[in-house]
């Protein structure tokens, strides 16, 4: 038996909403994925970053020790690591872009997009 185009329309109403409603739930799943992946990566790398930063400053000490006991004075050593980390926080200002706002910017856009 033949449904009536009435009949046809509503089947079809009907399919589209469910259509509709599973379109908007994937795209739900897809936005939860993708900010769940992008802040798991974030706090990884914060992680990563505290752990650098606390062995970074423990060595810059030492360092300043060995050198401050090599010159006969402590603070001469810390002068010395001082003007180095300022010579290499110039080089990084100096070229920020390169080496910090686009590899960041790429790599966010790499998550969000892929």
């Amino acid at each position: 038996m033949m449904d009536t185009p009435i009949e046809n329309i509503e089947t079809l109403m009907s399919n589209a909403g469910e259509y509709l409603e599973n379109k908007s739930e994937l795209f739900k799943m897809k936005l939860i994925d993708k900010t769940s992946e992008a802040v798991s990566s974030i706090a990884e790398k914060l992680i990563m970053f505290f752990i650098g930063a606390v062995f970074f400053v423990l060595l810059t000490i030492g360092l300043a020790l060995l050198i401050g006991y090599w010159l006969g004075h402590n603070f001469y050593g810390f002068f010395i690591m001082a003007a180095i980390y300022g010579i290499v926080g110039l080089i990084i200002h100096m070229s920020r872009n390169k080496l910090l706002k686009t590899p960041i910017a790429n790599g966010l856009i790499h998550k969000f997009l892929n």
